[in-house]
This record gives C-alpha cells, sequence and structure tokens, in this order.
C-alpha cells in the first residue's frame, strides 16, 4: 500500500494537493484536500483493464463551480430541508433558500465541497479535518469533522465519518461521487444497462420539491421496486407521478432492518466488475443523475444527462423536520460517526 501527493493547484493563493492511495491489486483512489472531494477511483474490471469509475475534473479550478457536487463531501447537511429550516429545542434556525424554496446541500457555495481541509496521509489513507464555526451556513454549534479515505487490499474504498459539536446540532454528511460501472467516459446508456439491487423494500415518496411526504411506502409493485436486480434504464421513464417529479429516479430508500450496524445496503454490476456498498444509516439516496449540467470533465471526456448515477448515504431528506424519520440531531459532546464501503469485485 502506498500514498502519494501532488500539486493540485492554488485556490484563492492557497496551495491544493492532489493524493493517490494504491493498493497491490492495481487499484487507486485519488482524493483531493479542496472539498475531501474523490475525483478518481481506477478499478480493475474481471479481464485485468483498469477503469476510472467516478466523473470529476482534471484541474481543481473545475471543482470550484462543480455544479453537480461530483465527488464531493456534502455538509453540513446532505440532501433537502423543506423550506431551507429547522427547529432544535424551540429555536429555529434558516438556511440558504437554494432550491426551489428549500435548502439543499447546505451552500452550493460555503459548503464543505468548497472549503480547504487540513490533510493527514496515512500508510493506506487520507485523513481530512475541517472546523466548521458556530452557525456556519445557518447550523448551530462549532463542529470539528474529519472524513477519511481509506482503500482496502480487498479493493474497497472505505469512507469514515467523525466529528462532534459544541452545541444541540443537525449532521448529516454525504459523498456525492457519481458511478459508471464501465469507466466516467462511458455514457449514459452504460448506465441504463446497469443491474442494481437495494436492500431496502421501502421508500419515501416526495412533493413537488423532492420533498418527502412522510409517508414511508412499499416499493413492491411499483417503479421503485430494485429488491432484486434491476437495469436502471428498464422502467427510469416510465409515466408515473414520482419519476415524473424528479425526471428520473432521484428518492431515498429505506434501508431494511436498520439497526446502526455496518450492512451490505446495494449492489451494482455493469461491464464486469460489481460494487457493493455498505452502510450504517437508515437511508440511501439513489439519483441516476437526470440533472447533470454539460460538462466537460476528464479527459475532455464530455458529460450530460445520466452519465452516472449516485448512491449516497445518509438520514433520510428533511429528516430533521419529519415526525417518524430517524433523526440526524447530536447532543453537545456526543460523537457524530458513521463508516460507508463501496468495495469493487
Amino acid at each position: 500500500m502506498s500514498v502519494t501527493k501532488k500539486s493540485f493547484g492554488t485556490v484563492n493563493g492557497k496551495e491544493v494537493s492532489l493524493f493517490t492511495i494504491k493498493n497491490s491489486k492495481g487499484m487507486e483512489a485519488v482524493v483531493t484536500d479542496f472539498g475531501a472531494i474523490l475525483v478518481a477511483l481506477n478499478v480493475p474490471d474481471a479481464k485485468g483493464e483498469v477503469k476510472d469509475v467516478v466523473l470529476g475534473y482534471d484541474k481543481v479550478e473545475d471543482y470550484m463551480e462543480n455544479g453537480s457536487f461530483f465527488g464531493a463531501t456534502v455538509g453540513r447537511n446532505a440532501n433537502r430541508i423543506a423550506d431551507a429550516k429547522f427547529t432544535i429545542d424551540g429555536t429555529e434556525y434558516k438556511l440558504k433558500v437554494n432550491d426551489n424554496a428549500n435548502n439543499l446541500h447546505s451552500d452550493a457555495d460555503l459548503g464543505f465541497h468548497k472549503r480547504i481541509w487540513e490533510a493527514q496521509p496515512e500508510e493506506n489513507a487520507v485523513v481530512f479535518f475541517l472546523e466548521s464555526e458556530d452557525m456556519d451556513m445557518g447550523f448551530p454549534g462549532n463542529l470539528k469533522i474529519s472524513v477519511t479515505y481509506k482503500l482496502t487490499e480487498e479493493n474497497a474504498v472505505e469512507i469514515i465519518y467523525d466529528g462532534v459539536s459544541d452545541k444541540k446540532t443537525t449532521i448529516n454528511l454525504t459523498n456525492h461521487s457519481y458511478f459508471n460501472l464501465a469507466g466516467h467516459d462511458a455514457g449514459s446508456e452504460s448506465v441504463y444497462r446497469t443491474k442494481l439491487q437495494l436492500n431496502a423494500s421501502c421508500y419515501t415518496p416526495v412533493v413537488a420539491g423532492a420533498i418527502p411526504t412522510g409517508e414511508i411506502a412499499k416499493v413492491a409493485g411499483t417503479v421503485m421496486d430494485f429488491t432484486s436486480p434491476k437495469e436502471i434504464g428498464k422502467e427510469i421513464d416510465a409515466d408515473e407521478e414520482q419519476l415524473k417529479l424528479v425526471q428520473g429516479y432521484d428518492h431515498n430508500f429505506v434501508i431494511d432492518d436498520y439497526d446502526g450496524k455496518l450492512k451490505l445496503v446495494a449492489t451494482a454490476t455493469e461491464a464486469g466488475l460489481t460494487m457493493d456498498v455498505y452502510s450504517d444509516l437508515p437511508g440511501i439516496q439513489f439519483y441516476a443523475g437526470n440533472c447533470i449540467s454539460p460538462t466537460t470533465g476528464k479527459n475532455g471526456t464530455e458529460y450530460a444527462k445520466r452519465a452516472a448515477f449516485c448512491l449516497e448515504t445518509q438520514y433520510f431528506p428533511n429528516s430533521i423536520n419529519q415526525e417518524g424519520f430517524v433523526k440526524p440531531v447530536f447532543d453537545a459532546g456526543e460523537r457524530y460517526f458513521t463508516k460507508t464501503v463501496y468495495q469493487f469485485k
């Protein structure tokens, strides 16, 4: 195992670095201290050919825009909060209105994916550290947070989040990588062919604006049923209200038998490569890249609608406000700790 470091340019006059973690199987995870972003994931397929399976950019300048959140560490809160506000112990906190009347991913310009993190390379990992002050982006509490990217000899990328606040607050980070198992440059047809299985017999239906209704609905007999392997493209354009509301799949799925322990939550297969996703969180957002803005990515590749998909482990959207949902609320001094694993075989 090895970790190497090189320059990735500058942001606002500050040096930014790129770290490559490599195992003995030929797999590489490339991360940067700008945004604690996963830039590349080079994975050997069944034939031994190495493919970069995540969308991204060659230059840090492009990550300064990054409207689709490629590879981003999203924080302090991933996904949507209705009406861009929430209440903890009788105090209302207001966030930036940036997605219709709601808040999405905290702040597109000031979020954790636009900060320079302190980096600490280890034998087979890089740990990124960040301090977020009280009322940063509207969230209470001085938060100290770390994100660790660890590459194993079993071709797994472990993403570990560890933090604590000095005030009761909400914390709900995720990684927003876009995957295409045929390669980042393979396009939407390979995404449509990708077979996806989600260990979730329920999901949270949404209203306009992609805010959950509060219902936990069965997927059986609906286009949302991925309890057995199904091609992503099979029903993505079906004449169904839930799909039309968000232009395809962009829904939170409820993990079966959630108990806070790490377990297999999703499996995707395409082009001789399988990705298993493990999580200890109650939900996973399956987003089929419906709204990827046309942009030029790595190696001059033109990315567009549905060029890749996301499997974002997290607490449910708007869970801070919705009764009946597991709440991502942590007391002062209470540890926020969660792990997500993407394993390839």
